[in-house]
């Protein structure tokens, strides 16, 4: 189920991102992030979207005990600003025990329907690691392709720079 995320949840979500944010080889956050700074760029504000992938069917370490597992989760709006505000954008955080199950396809699906039902033209992510073949694959088959790659931009820890693509889906 992937549902709007509420104030409760974040305390589910931010081990998921802090996971993600210090393994340094998908996003270009800071691996030293704090929670605050990550709460303050994982949570979207309206026109935006903060979303959680929730159910009982993945166990997070940390979150045994909860109804209701957090295996993921998304935050989609606005490209930009101004004249580029009708082109969405949208990033992706799984569990590792999350991962492989369809829970970043469910989620990037969610995106694309909302961004559709939101009047948007398409959706374009910035900076998808290339290197990060599982999420490349995922929205390759959901129909984005990649417009452009800036070269050795990303520093991967153990594959050292490798390039950053740009993938656009037009609706």
């Amino acid at each position: 189920m992937i549902r709007p995320i509420v104030a409760t949840d974040w305390g589910r979500v931010w081990p998921i991102v802090r996971e993600v944010v210090r393994a340094a080889d998908t996003y270009t956050y800071d691996p030293a992030m704090t929670e605050e700074q990550a709460r303050a760029i994982w949570l979207e504000q309206p026109p935006g979207l903060t979303v959680v992938a929730a159910g009982a069917a993945v166990v997070v370490p940390g979150d045994e005990t909860s109804p209701e597992r957090i295996a993921g989760t998304a935050k989609m709006g606005p490209n930009r600003a101004g004249p580029g505000a009708h082109v969405a954008t949208a990033s992706f955080m799984v569990a590792a025990e999350g991962r492989g199950r369809g829970v970043g396809t469910a989620l990037c699906r969610f995106a694309i329907d909302w961004a559709k039902a939101q009047g948007y033209a398409g959706i374009q992510f910035n900076a998808v690691a290339a290197s990060n073949t599982a999420a490349v694959a995922v929205y390759r088959r959901l129909g984005f392709e990649i417009v452009g790659t800036v070269p050795r931009a990303f520093q991967h820890p153990t594959l050292g720079r490798v390039g950053l693509h740009v993938m656009y889906l037009e609706f």
